[in-house]
């Protein structure tokens, strides 16, 4: 007998006494008074064993036989499920053995029979869960996942993923490769479709941040880090207005992670049954199937109806602003270098100031190239490279003679100063 049976049986003695009422005893202990009733009956023709349940020791009526556990454990001791853990156990004992358990019985079973080994869990540290956003929009989640997409049946892709980090929206496109063009082509349609989010969240990969060079030996510890300039992408946010906040982990940035570890599973096995050979038919398949589902069955509401996004305003140029941009210094013939061409500024579009002045070349996502000077575009063309004339042979000129190095006189060939008189015998 536990101690709650001795303190519901000094509670139903002293209802059986008539010392409280049964309306007081039931909601001492937290039952129905008919149930009081029915104790006080039970303990007056069976005695204190009242307050113990009868089936209390004895095995339960909803008990799997043994002989179900014993074949269910021969066949997961065969060779073709070595290795299985006990939740994909459950799964092929159901689909192929018609024994249906839960996964938590057959772990009982297989740690019984050796064949699971329980692991210990050990807590390194507590993580502090981070509650999502209220509003949709205010922090999206970026990243991008290199893995065999389509298992060796195409090319390599890379996936560039967008999540809304209070609805868990996805927006996602597979690419060819992680270049600041592909992420900015992203990034153009996730504008153009929900609008400017307040703010994006992503690792501190090189397309989002400039990292500053210092030398291998150069502790870093005691500098004051310096302010870098700002990458392409980075540029472009500011131009936009949407601030760029660093993860300093995975782990932070856990729901996009997440999402890579559901697509890795879920989209290769999809791809696998649909067939999917090319970068065309991935994506194909990505936005009519697994983006449906994945709107349908993981998306939550968000806390705050309101959406964060913003419209581009009048100040907002995307194609200017998801761009290349370069500043460049206008020569004195009003042409620009740039990639190793001469682009030529047309003569009505000239304008006092322009020579030596520094103009903000654009190499837009359209392949395009636009110059602006100060807030006006102006108008260029590509220089053509002048054909290259044939060089005239250089006439070499006549070699030279020897020195000769018996020239001048030779008066004094067979003078010899140590033979001669002394000086004081010619004095």
């Amino acid at each position: 007998m536990t101690q709650a049976d001795r303190d519901w049986l000094v509670t139903l003695r002293k209802t059986k006494k008539r010392l409280i009422t049964q309306p007081q005893a039931a909601e001492e202990l937290g039952v129905s008074v008919r149930h009081v009733r029915r104790l006080v009956n039970a303990l007056k023709k069976r005695g204190d064993k009242a307050v113990i349940h009868g089936l209390r020791g004895k095995p339960s009526n909803q008990r799997i036989g043994k002989s179900v556990e014993e074949e269910a454990i021969q066949i997961l001791s065969a060779d073709l499920y070595k290795g299985f853990g006990p939740t994909l156990a459950s799964e092929y004992l159901a689909d192929k053995h018609d024994i249906e358990v839960s996964k938590e019985t057959v772990r009982q079973w297989m740690i019984g029979a050796k064949l699971w080994r329980v692991k210990e869990q050990k807590v390194t540290a507590v993580h502090v869960w981070r509650p999502r956003r209220s509003r949709v929009g205010e922090l999206v989640q970026w990243d991008t996942s290199e893995h065999d997409w389509l298992e060796g049946r195409g090319e390599r892709l890379y996936l560039i993923a967008m999540i809304d980090d209070a609805t868990s929206r996805l927006f996602a496109r597979f690419v060819r490769h992680d270049t600041t063009e592909e992420n900015m082509k992203l990034l153009k349609s996730y504008v153009e479709k929900f609008g400017r989010p307040l703010a994006f969240y992503t690792d501190k990969a090189a397309i989002f941040q400039t990292a500053e060079k210092r030398k291998r030996d150069e502790p870093g510890v005691d500098k004051d880090p310096v302010e870098m300039p700002p990458t392409q992408i980075g540029r472009a946010l500011q131009e936009l207005g949407i601030a760029w906040i660093a993860a300093h982990s995975p782990q932070a940035k856990g729901r996009v992670e997440r999402n890579f570890g559901t697509a890795q599973d879920r989209l290769v096995k999809g791809m696998r049954v649909a067939g999917a050979k090319t970068l065309e038919e991935a994506n194909q398949y990505l936005e009519e199937t697994y983006l449906v589902w994945w709107e349908r069955e993981l998306t939550v509401a968000p806390a705050n109806s309101d959406d964060a996004h913003r419209p581009l305003d009048k100040s907002h140029s995307l194609e200017a602003s998801l761009s290349h941009v370069e500043m460049r210094q206008v020569r004195n013939d009003y042409t620009i270098p740039l990639n190793a061409e001469l682009y030529q500024i047309e003569r009505e579009a000239v304008v006092s100031g322009l020579r030596k002045a520094n103009v903000r070349v654009e190499k837009r996502l359209d392949g395009t190239i636009a110059v602006r000077f100060g807030e006006r575009y102006l108008p260029v063309s590509r220089c053509i490279a002048a054909a290259k004339t044939k060089a005239l042979p250089v006439k070499q000129a006549a070699p030279r003679r020897p020195a000769n190095k018996q020239r001048g006189s030779d008066w004094f060939r067979n003078f010899d100063l140590k033979k001669g008189p002394k000086t004081w015998q010619v004095a």
